[in-house]
């Protein structure tokens, strides 16, 4: 497939979205893979090796490769990104209209909780979280305090699944309506209760757990079996089970997953 843009236009083009307000790193392919699938709007792809990235497309995710290959565009990587990811392919996409997000946040009745993270510090855990989210089908990530649930490397660890799910930074006065189940080593087993699809799971750090105003505006305190002496689980793995304690998909679950 001949190339429509030559590189220092790539590279032109690359720097001058980069910048914008609204631009989102993808980082590698199944980054790009799953905005695709999730409707993002893409505006630029960039690999060293198109060819090689079209090729990886058509083994890895058909359902995509047409507008991967369309899209691609080659660009010497390491001009343009601090770290090359190994999949040899970036990518620039709009990030969702912040009002839509919040819309669809508060909009009830929710098919699904929502997940709340309370002053998370760990780039890669929010990440994993959304990746856990978007799996389980929440209606969305929700973070309290100063990181941002966009930043690249948050994007790089939920593998672009930031798409398939709504991912807000809010302050507590403006958490959507539903009762808060906050999980808390003082609250009920969550083995005795049945987590509502309206409900805000909320997940503090693991070494600070819930704000003391968080825990005040919880509805329900709630906790995860664990042996004696064992003092937390990382947060991605709470939010894991809370979730499959509360359900999935109903519909269009498969089992087993792909590799990324």
């Amino acid at each position: 497939m001949s190339e429509q843009r030559s590189p220092d236009e790539s590279v032109r083009q690359w720097r001058e979205t980069v910048g914008q307000d609204d631009a989102v790193l993808l980082d590698g392919f199944h980054a790009l893979k799953h905005a695709l699938r999730f409707g993002a709007e893409i505006r630029a792809v960039v690999a060293d090796d198109p060819d090689a990235v079209r090729a990886l497309a058509a083994e890895l995710a058909p359902d995509v490769a047409p507008e991967v290959g369309r899209l691609v565009r080659r660009a010497p990587l390491r001009e343009l990104l601090p770290r090359v990811h190994p999949t040899g392919v970036a990518a620039l996409a709009v990030r969702p209209d912040r009002a839509a997000g919040r819309a669809a946040l508060a909009r009830l009745p929710r098919p699904a909780p929502v997940v709340v993270l309370d002053n998370p510090r760990n780039l890669g855990n929010v990440g994993a979280v959304v990746r856990l989210a978007a799996g389980f089908g929440a209606t969305g990530v929700v973070t309290r305090g100063d990181l941002d649930p966009w930043h690249p490397n948050v994007v790089r660890a939920g593998a672009g699944l930031h798409y398939a799910t709504t991912v807000e930074r809010l302050a507590l006065e403006e958490l959507p309506a539903g009762p808060l189940y906050a999980l808390d080593p003082e609250g009920a087993d969550i083995r005795g209760l049945t987590l509502p699809d309206d409900a805000l799971l909320a997940f503090g750090s693991e070494r600070h757990g819930i704000s003391p105003e968080l825990r005040a505006r919880a509805d329900h305190l709630v906790s995860l079996p664990m042996r004696p002496q064992v003092s937390s689980y990382n947060l991605a793995t709470s939010v894991a089970m809370t979730l499959f304690h509360w359900g999935g998909p109903a519909t269009g679950a498969t089992q087993g997953g792909e590799h990324s």
